[in-house]
């Protein structure tokens, strides 16, 4: 490691060899988030990619895996170093007594853990004496230098001994060292041998638990040699023990460590060579003390000759002719021995010596007692151990026992005294009283040295730690159970004189709960005896009591009981009645808990959950797992942690649910409750993963939602009670379950019951988790085509393509049936299908990809880039290939990012070429921004292939049939039947076919698939997670209350029990699985809602300004986007076919009476694009009128009421990146119009669209376009003509804003309205925030309407007076009045994206947020908080939030980068122009911190962002969308 500073803590100089000499180190850090003393520099090292001195894996860089220290770090170093990797660990103290039963399992090993004493500075060494008899080697360094040399020695002593050795050390006892210089590396390697570090490296242990001892031991083997000095000293050869240490014969010793049933090589050195002449027996035992102490001898003698410095077992300084000596083992043997050296000659310690411990186990006693002068008489022992568990220190008993048995016959006075804390100016006086003690005829035993007080803020880093989302389980227990709630083991508790680590655990908690029920039934006795007393004032406490009484076990009633017991008790005033409200707590049945973490499931046998379980006690335990299912642990069988669930199953008298919060909030509720409810032990195990106690909502999402798809974390509860009642004792809340859990199942044929009942899981339960195995498949795969082609005739082609939005798939399909045409064996897989071992053997290869992300593979091809792209084993010899790729040259437009540009097409073509392939052409590239896009490339690059395969003259060949276009699919669907009905009974895929897909958004629901499962079922062999968002049909976003619930039921039971109300002012469902499709439709319809024509190439939804303050004008605007949505809605009866009719064919539908099977409006190919219509009332531009194709601007009468239209017509938000023949719009004025004709003009221009809009290219198709190439006047004019009537002039309006007003506002009827702030549309419930709960309740009592905005929030409507305190209550329980966020997250707006949005580039929804609060701090500070600034957000450049209006926005363009954009008009006037173009959040971020603080200082009065940004010269104004790419702040250029 390159190092140009000196070494200054202790920390530093032990990580710096533990990575040196180290495969695999275990970082056990305080908290994830929180780096150790040691982390912070093993993670830079790591970071530079600094190479170890041994380490194997990838650049000879080691692998650092962190570690939390109460997640029982030791458990993640089997693994590892059963499969011959070098293995050490940092920690700080406080892991190693709960880590006992790791250690005894291996001590055999040679591992190596490097511990820091804590607290720090002032370290409890019972940590250490602890564990002396773990069977490992104890090492201790004191000073800055030694730390670094005993840390190398560990880890030569445990490579040459194969035991383990713990290196520990107070680092306070070296603050105060000169810094040293860093290591020598040919040093390290000299001490630890290279050669015994590869034969350790080449033996592995045979596979076993870690739950039980496998037998292994070091053991030694002994060689007998003529003359042991005669050896010459090198590596790997133990020098002669020092004198006065008996040998066993003249040997050398070699060391190894040896399993239960099969040996295994030296973990030691080479034997010494031996003359072929001599015959030589070899001895094999277990290792010794004595043989340690000659490994480590050598050692030091390697070390002394290298770097000059000398080190003992025992280190002894002072008088050679002491009669006083203290033996130190603690951190102030420093300070002592200055105090020593610098006293005057009368003082009483002048001529004392003083003796310390390095080498600490094995006890040498013969050693420490050669140490000591002969003429020591007397001898004080300190020992720094504050948890003493008996009279007698460990130390003292060691030099007692080593001195009574051994020849220190002049030792007369042995005194033991305990080491407190002690200022730097204490000592003297410290060692002063204790040397006159020690002379004193009769010495005091066991006197304290110096102050047990330990200063408290040396605790608080190692408390235990939890992340801040860990609190979400406590908030959810804390809502459901109130003040019922009892934790007995609650982090943050006040257990006086009880350490955090004890009080959290299974046995504390579960005596305290045990405790706690004993003082409930005292309490109860103490009732009892009151009623019996007559001791009350009054009748009235004794009648409550009585009744409270009869029903102590009814939690319900006895709740309902309390506040009345306890208000009679109240006025009593007796002396009896103060004493029972001393424990009016008891009152109420509590619900008992226990909370712990997955380190309670590592030994179960030994822990608290066992006893708990086991004694049938009405307790329920809380268990938190953290672990990541993306962790390798989660994918290692024998790493896996034993399963409590499955545990507390076995025993058949305990309630278990599996349940997570980020999976489904509803099933944490039900399984508390139902926990509480069972008569008898639960346990309730709760997932909660989390890499960094910091980690995002959204990486913990992802990682449940991971975990729960495979079944590694499978959703279910478990009442044994049940079987009495003939109900299912199994309750199945997820669809996948691993092995075990499926194993016990099956074991009393619940498994069949669970699959009876529910027969769409069966597949599912059917699948061991991790048992697809995606190799074996793609090799019968391959072998199954080349079987088929091998009668064929023709050179070979095999075609591999990887796409990411189907372009590269439909070029390779297509290339793959020309290559048929002309005779040849063509062979078509995806990349990631391909069996890479093949590639050497084929002859002529054809690889087509597109570019992902930021230059990067699709996810299809990435699987076969990765095992060629540093192989250097393959021979491409006798390969031809040539590649294909495609890409957009102006996506990158920095000249830093150009090489993003076709980056995974050009980098397979030189790999490949590199592997000594010949190209059969030069690498073909397909441009986006070409004339005719990517074929521009393409035709120029196929006809060579052809020509270098020889078939490029080839007569005959057939025509290539046209594409199938969304024009033909809608002509051939029969009025939007197609195939759907077919593709819903299918039960062998969660899918429909391609073509279906296209017709069901006609329906009002789109397919998709959860992308964040999408890459980790690819790798399993599994089709993508596919489900379905379905989208309502609601004009003007108005719903009573009882259709609020009947969609929060829907969401619940069809979807993911999340409701997203969008920027089109409707309702709209996501996570619905293609057997729930058709139920969900139902329910919907049952509402009176329909979702016909929400989605499709027909008018959508119909938007209208919520307008709270004008009740009775906005009931005049409603009626006309309700006569508009009617109007325009399609007429074909396959929606009622489709979703409506019973099994029986007996239709069942609600909404609509359509009998007709034509479309009088739309024709059989209905419309070339969306159409969306939108209604605004001024001055709110809610809606943003200018955006959709068209848009009415409400007119006011002369009476207050509606009289009329403003038309706009052309409005459009669709992009495409860096395309600029697309660009969006806003819509163009055609005149005005009366309420009376509106939806006959808004016909009229349907048609004219459906008649001209351009039905060859989807990306031309809007009416933006259709109005741009007529011109707005002739465009006019054909309205005008149709329709035979004219529009009227326009008339005038202003519009303020178009962003929501927040809070209560009064319309002119005094009734009531309240508009929720909800972010980003997002329902749900959240254990900081049950705002969906809430809105349910409010909808049980409402009496008025809810309408949904157009910005994605809620207004609560027509509210009366005498309900408006009932709905305040209930608002402010649920959290739901608060109104309090910055201007501009209340003015921000973002589509779903990930992870079900199949056009997403880039996140938004879930980013949005995050992105705001890291702004927030700055618009605090420049005091904009309460200033409204328009922020949008979309994952892809489709618009579906509406983001080109925005004042500042941020649209997709690849994973984690965004296109940003300045400028728009705050009322929705103006577009906005391209000011950065790919920049990530620290650009972001960089951009916008400044830009708001000048915002704050140069801002003219009530100038908004926008405008601003436009004056300041950030951009220039967009005046029309054709001029929306002109004049962008950062120009797009051609890529070199």
């Amino acid at each position: 490691m390159a190092a140009s500073l000196k070494i200054r803590t202790p920390q530093e100089a032990v990580a710096r060899i533990a990575y040196l000499a180290s495969d695999v180190i275990i970082s056990v850090q305080p908290a994830q988030a929180t780096e150790s003393e040691f982390s912070a520099h093993l993670h830079r090292y790591a970071g530079r990619k600094d190479s170890s001195l041994v380490a194997t894996g990838d650049g000879g860089v080691p692998e650092i895996r962190a570690t939390r220290h109460n997640a029982d770090p030791l458990f993640s170093v089997f693994a590892p170093i059963r499969a011959g990797r070098l293995v050490s660990v940092t920690t700080s103290s406080t892991i190693l007594v709960s880590s006992v039963p790791h250690l005894y399992r291996l001590a055999n090993y040679p591992l190596v853990i490097h511990v820091a004493l804590q607290p720090s500075p002032y370290p409890d060494y019972s940590s250490i004496t602890s564990i002396r008899n773990c069977g490992f080697t104890l090492l201790q360094s004191e000073t800055l230098q030694e730390a670094q040399d005993m840390a190398l020695t560990a880890h030569a002593l445990a490579m040459r001994s194969g035991k383990g050795v713990i290196h520990f050390f107070g680092a306070g006892s070296s603050e105060h060292d000169n810094s040293i210089e860093f290591e020598d590396p040919a040093v390290v390697l000299n001490v630890i041998d290279l050669d015994l570090v590869r034969a350790l490296q080449n033996c592995k242990t045979r596979d076993s638990t870690v739950h039980a001892d496998d037998g292994r031991l070091a053991k030694i083997t002994e060689t007998p040699i003529p003359n042991f000095n005669a050896l010459v000293p090198g590596p790997g050869r133990l020098s002669p023990p020092p004198a006065g240490i008996a040998r066993s014969g003249d040997i050398v010793s070699k060391a190894s460590s040896v399993g239960s049933s099969q040996s295994r090589q030296s973990s030691v050195e080479s034997r010494p060579s031996v003359s072929s002449t001599t015959t030589v027996d070899s001895t094999t035992r277990p290792i010794t003390s004595d043989d340690i102490h000659v490994i480590i001898s050598g050692i030091w003698e390697r070390l002394n000759k290298a770097v000059g410095r000398n080190y003992t077992p025992f280190q002894y300084s002072g008088p050679s002719d002491a009669e006083s000596a203290v033996a130190i083992f603690g951190s102030d043997a420093g300070a002592f021995a200055e105090t020593i050296d610098g006293a005057r000659s009368d003082d009483v310690y002048a001529k004392a010596g003083l003796i310390t411990v390095r080498l600490y186990r094995p006890w040498l006693g013969a050693t420490f007692v050669q140490a000591l002068p002969e003429s020591v008489k007397r001898l004080a022992v300190l020992e720094q151990i504050r948890r003493k568990t008996t009279k007698w220190g460990p130390l003292f008993l060691d030099i007692l026992t080593a001195l009574k048995g051994g020849p220190a016959d002049g030792v007369e006075t042995v005194v033991g005294h305990q080491l407190g804390f002690l200022a730097p100016e204490t000592v003297q006086q410290a060692l002063r009283g204790i040397l006159q003690n020690l002379k004193l005829p009769t010495p005091i035993q066991n006197l304290e040295v110096g102050s047990g007080d330990i200063p408290t803020e040396a605790l608080q880093p190692y408390e235990l730690a939890q992340p801040t989302l860990e609190s979400a389980y406590m908030k959810i227990l804390n809502q459901v159970f109130g003040q019922r709630l009892y934790v007995a083991n609650a982090l943050g508790s006040n257990h006086a004189g009880i350490s955090a680590t004890i009080s959290s655990s299974p046995e504390f908690g579960f005596g305290s709960l045990l405790a706690r029920k004993m003082h409930r039934q005292r309490f109860i006795n103490e009732v009892l005896q009151a009623i019996k007393s007559k001791s009350f004032t009054t009748e009235a406490p004794t009648t409550s009591l009585l009744e409270w009484v009869e029903c102590i076990d009814d939690e319900k009633r006895s709740s309902e009981l309390a506040p009345e017991v306890i208000a009679r008790l109240s006025t009593d005033g007796s002396a009896l009645s103060s004493t029972l409200l001393s424990s009016k707590k008891f009152f109420q049945k509590e619900s008992y808990w226990l909370i712990g973490s997955e380190a309670w499931a590592y030994d179960l046998g030994n822990s608290g959950v066992h006893h708990v379980i086991a004694s049938g006690e009405n307790i329920n335990m809380l268990i938190i797992d953290s672990t990541p299912h993306s962790e390798q642990s989660a994918k290692n069988a024998a790493r896996r942690k034993k399963d409590i669930g499955l545990y507390a199953m076995n025993f058949g008298n305990a309630y278990v649910a599996s349940v997570a919060v980020y999976s489904s909030y509803t099933q944490v509720l039900q399984a508390m409750i139902e926990a509480d409810q069972f008569n008898g032990p639960s346990v309730v195990m709760a997932y909660l993963p989390y890499f960094k106690e910091n980690d995002s909502p959204l990486t913990i999402l992802q990682e449940t939602k991971k975990a729960v798809d495979f079944g590694y974390w499978p959703l279910f509860r478990w009442n044994p009670l049940n079987e009495d009642s003939d109900g299912p004792c199994f309750s199945l809340d997820s669809e996948r379950i691993k092995k075990e859990l499926k194993e016990f199942l099956a074991r009393d044929n619940h498994l069949t019951q669970l699959m009876k009942r529910n027969p769409e899981l069966s597949s599912n339960l059917s699948e061991d988790y991790g048992s697809e195995v995606r190799a074996l498949q793609k090799r019968k795969a391959k072998d199954a085509y080349d079987a088929l082609l091998e009668g064929l005739f023709g050179a070979p082609l095999t075609i591999l393509y990887a796409s990411d939005n189907g372009n590269a798939t439909g070029l390779a399909m297509r290339l793959g049936n020309r290559g048929k045409a002309r005779g040849l064996k063509t062979t078509v897989l995806a990349m990631e299908d391909y069996p890479v071992e093949d590639l050497p053997r084929e002859e002529n290869v054809v690889l087509i990809t597109s570019t992902a992300g930021q230059g990067e593979f699709p996810q299809n091809g990435r699987a076969l880039w990765d095992s060629i792209k540093d192989n250097t084993d393959f021979d491409l010899a006798s390969v031809n290939y040539s590649v294909f790729a495609l890409g957009d040259s102006h996506y990158w437009p920095r000249k830093e990012d150009k090489h993003y540009y076709n980056k995974p097409g050009k980098d397979l073509d030189k790999t490949l070429a590199a592997l000594g392939g010949k190209r059969l052409a030069d690498v073909g590239l397909g441009d986006d921004q070409d004339p005719d896009g990517l074929q521009t490339g393409y035709q120029l690059w196929e006809p060579k292939i052809w020509k270098a395969l020889g078939v490029d003259n080839v007569d005959g060949l057939p025509e290539d049939p046209p594409p199938i276009t969304n024009e033909d699919i809608k002509l051939a669907s029969n009025y939007l039947r197609g195939t759907i009905v077919e593709g819903l009974d299918d039960k062998n895929t969660g899918a429909i076919s391609a073509s279906d897909s296209q017709l069901t958004k006609f329906h009002g629901t789109y397919m998709q698939d959860d992308r964040d499962l999408r890459d980790e079922r690819k790798s399993q062999g599994l089709e993508p997670a596919y489900s379905f968002m379905i989208r309502c049909r609601l004009p003007g976003g108005v719903a009573t209350p009882r259709q609020w619930i009947q969609m929060d039921d829907i969401s619940n039971e069809f979807g993911n029990e999340t409701m997203k109300l969008t920027t089109r002012q409707t309702f709209q469902f996501h996570g619905v699985v293609k057997g729930k499709l058709k139920g969900a439709m139902r329910s919907i319809n049952k509402a009176l809602m329909t979702t016909l024509a929400a989605c499709g190439d027909v008018n959508r939804n119909v938007m209208c300004s919520s307008l709270p303050t004008r009740s009775t004008f906005h009931r005049d605007v409603w009626i006309c986007s309700k006569t508009i949505s009617d109007h325009l809605l399609p007429a074909t009866t396959a929606y009622h076919e489709i979703w409506l009719k019973d099994e029986d064919g007996t239709k069942t539908q609600i909404v609509g009476d359509v009998v007709q099977d034509y479309e009088p409006l739309y024709g059989p190919t209905y419309l070339p694009r969306k159409f969306k219509v939108t209604i605004a009332i001024p001055p709110h531009n809610d809606t943003d009128v200018y955006a959709h194709d068209i848009g009415l601007v409400a007119i006011e009468g002369q009476d207050g009421r509606l009289e009329g239209f403003n038309l706009l017509a052309g409005g459009g938000m669709g992009v495409t990146h860096n395309n600029k023949k697309t660009y969006p719009r806003t819509g163009s004025s055609l005149g005005f119009v009366s309420k009376e004709d509106v939806h006959i003009a808004c016909e009229k221009i349907m048609l004219i669209q459906r008649d001209h809009g351009d039905r060859k290219n989807r990306k031309h198709a809007r009416l933006k376009y259709t109005i741009d190439d007529m011109g707005v006047d002739v465009f006019r004019s054909k309205v005008e003509e149709l329709w035979g009537q004219k529009f009227e002039q326009e008339r005038g309006f202003h519009f303020q804003s178009n962003v929501d007003t927040f809070g209560w506002q009064k319309d002119e009827d005094n009734l009531n309205h309240f508009t929720f702030f909800i972010e980003n549309g997002r329902i749900e419930d959240t254990a900081e925030f049950p705002m969906k709960s809430g809105l349910r309740e409010i909808a049980m009592v409402h009496k008025g309407e809810f309408r949904l905005t157009g910005n994605q929030h809620l207004i609560i409507s027509n509210v009366a007076n005498e309900d408006l305190d009932n709905i305040k209550t209930l608002m402010n329980t649920y959290k739901l009045d608060n109104v309090q966020f910055s201007g501009l997250r209340l003015s921000s707006s973002a589509c779903v994206a990930f992870p079900t949005c199949g056009l997403a580039m880039a996140e938004s929804e879930r980013y949005l947020p995050e992105l705001i609060t890291k702004l927030e701090g700055v618009i605090e500070d420049n005091g904009l908080r309460h200033d409204s600034i328009v922020m949008r957000m979309t994952g892809c450049p489709n618009g579906c939030a509406r983001p080109w209006l925005a004042e500042v926005a941020f649209v997709g363009k690849a994973y984690g980068a965004y296109n940003m954009y300045l400028g728009g008009g705050y009322h929705g006037h103006r577009l906005n122009k391209l000011y950065r173009s790919s920049i990530k959040e620290e650009e972001i971020l960089e951009i916008m911190k400044p830009l708001l603080k000048r915002y704050s200082l140069e801002r003219n009065e009530g100038e908004h962002f926008g405008d601003f940004c436009i004056r300041i010269g950030m951009v220039k104004p967009t005046m029309e969308g054709k001029t929306f790419h002109d004049d962008v702040a950062e120009e797009e250029s051609d890529a070199d």
